[in-house]
């Protein structure tokens, strides 16, 4: 292969695995490959954060089922990124972060932005390193998206010296190998799980994202419906199983582990797919599940089987082919065949909501209830909409893999970037995000990369003018704590002075409109799912 700088062969990389976006904040220890980014195929989208940056990086990844690359501005840059790397780790979400840094040359110096970034990303990446020899950049960024597509899915950050990208390197450019992982349990183990899992009167399952990432709704769903069992999701922002199928119980919370004990203690078989148990803030130190309960976990990642709590039985493989081979063992035992299924998917009849909700309480039932009536069959919904998400849900209800995309992980301020990048990863979609008032302001600044690349996607932010989660939870602490109600802290308001959300979209290149008035909602709708070019509605929802 002939000779060329390392930052010209980076996007050669780039090109052989398929990689169209890189989104990121520029920085000047960037700016030898920032120089060549306008002449590749790979689309270079710039944020105002890098925030922003990993958000939108995070939701094309989610789209697309593919490793998306994120540029970060060094030290500075990766401390701003953080927060979006462990949502992105916690989620499964495979982000090739790629670090500037000023050059190896200067590691003695101790210089302006000098710091161990590989050490910085241990927390909130599933690997990261350096590159110290420009013989090894590629090499470096294949390793980067094989470990990042790699089940447990994760963000990888490699960290780019410019002194040594400016080297030449004679490497070739070529397609990174997955490896695939696709195992099924031994016949006996699966046999055992059958056994197990029709040997009591009460089963459960539990399903997460894992069962999305290796695409095994169906064959979830024929075991739940051969074990009779109620369906509950944990950890679960994709769809993972039909929510208005019979079986499907509701998600259980992210707080506390009572929550969960309630709904658990009373199972005495339990299946436990494509999730960890149980992701809570508070979660139970004491076994949740019933003395005597019989426990079968399925996962890719064989870390998380019983990682917290003791479990009869750990199958660690690909859960549609698992779930495919232990669907196969129940009917062989004499399970209910799983009713026929439609051929394909359908668009959802949503639930009949009340009328004549006319005030300002009512808004957001009222907007989700025209949103349903008006999508078109190919909408996707980004939902950060947090305490607003019932009412949305309720209207509609995720079905269709691909569809429907919720926050994870506990970083605020995903609903706007992430329906950015689902957006540019489905542009056959029409995509609308939501997300709260609070949360819309950390990322605000993405609104103006959406006007930016002309992304037409829909933004809702649900505004109460408080951190109205953080009410609920305190609420929830006077109680446990024995503390008479009062006024909640001063630090949950966002009344005063107040946002006005439409004026600051519009300041940034995004149309947009306030809704606080029933009769508003209709035509807002209308707009923002019509409009060529993105849009938003500040819907005041309290």
């Amino acid at each position: 292969m002939p000779a060329r700088p390392g930052k010209a062969a980076l996007f050669e990389q780039f090109a052989a695995d398929g990689i169209t976006h890189m989104f990121g904040n520029p920085g000047t220890v960037e700016q030898g490959f920032l120089d060549l980014a306008d002449a590749g195929a790979t689309r270079y989208v710039l944020a105002l954060h890098e925030s922003v940056a990993v958000a939108m990086a995070d939701g094309y990844a989610r789209a697309s089922q593919r490793p998306s690359v994120v540029q970060l501005h060094s030290g500075v840059g990766l401390g701003n990124a953080a927060g979006m790397l462990y949502q992105a780790k916690r989620g499964g979400s495979p982000l090739v972060a790629l670090a500037g840094e000023a050059g190896v040359r200067y590691d003695a110096m101790d210089a302006q932005m000098a710091a161990d970034l590989v050490a910085m990303a241990a927390p909130v990446t599933k690997y990261a390193t350096r590159v110290l020899d420009p013989s090894s950049v590629l090499r470096v960024l294949r390793r980067a998206v094989k470990i990042a597509m790699t089940p447990p899915r994760g963000p990888v950050l490699v960290v780019l010296p410019a002194d040594v990208l400016d080297q030449d390197t004679t490497e070739s450019a070529v397609a990174a190998c997955v490896p695939s992982l696709r195992a099924v349990p031994e016949p006996a183990a699966v046999a055992e799980a059958a056994r197990l899992l029709t040997s009591g009167t009460a089963p459960l399952v539990l399903m997460g994202d894992g069962v999305a990432a290796s695409g095994a709704q169906r064959q979830l769903t024929a075991v739940a419906e051969q074990l009779g069992a109620p369906v509950w999701g944990v950890n679960s922002s994709e769809v993972n199983f039909d929510t208005t199928h019979p079986l499907f119980a509701g998600n259980l919370g992210h707080m506390s582990g009572a929550d969960s004990a309630r709904v658990v203690g009373g199972a005495d078989t339990v299946l436990i797919a494509g999730t960890y148990v149980f992701p809570e803030v508070f979660p139970s130190l004491a076994n949740p599940f019933a003395p005597g309960a019989r426990i079968v976990h399925i996962d890719a990642d064989a870390y998380e089987i019983a990682k917290n709590f003791p479990v009869d039985l750990g199958l660690a493989g690909d859960p549609a082919l698992a779930l495919g081979a232990l669907s196969a063992e129940l009917a062989a035992r004499g399970a209910p065949a799983p009713p026929p299924r439609p051929a394909g998917p359908h668009t959802p009849q949503p639930p009949h909501a009340p009328r004549g909700q006319d005030g300002p309480q009512g808004l957001m039932e009222a907007f989700a209830r025209e949103l349903a009536a008006q999508a078109p069959a190919n909408l996707a919904v980004f939902d950060e909409a947090l305490t607003a998400s019932p009412a949305l849900t309720r209207h509609l209800p995720p079905r269709v893999p691909g569809t429907y995309f919720q926050t994870r992980g506990g970083s605020l301020g995903v609903g706007i970037p992430g329906a950015i990048g689902v957006k540019l990863a489905r542009p056959d979609l029409q995509v609308v995000g939501f997300t709260g008032d609070g949360a819309s302001m950390y990322t605000v600044q993405a609104l103006w990369t959406a006007a930016r690349y002309g992304v037409a996607a829909g933004f809702v932010i649900c505004n109460n003018r408080r951190y109205r989660l953080l009410d609920l939870n305190i609420e929830r602490y006077w109680q446990e704590q024995g503390i008479a109600p009062h006024a909640y802290p001063d630090a949950f308001d966002l009344s005063r002075p107040e946002i006005r959300f439409a004026d600051l979209a519009r300041s940034l290149g995004v149309a947009g409109q306030r809704v606080d008035k029933p009769e508003q909602v209709g035509p807002a709708v209308h707009a923002m799912l019509t409009h060529d070019g993105p849009y938003l509605v500040d819907l005041v929802t309290e």
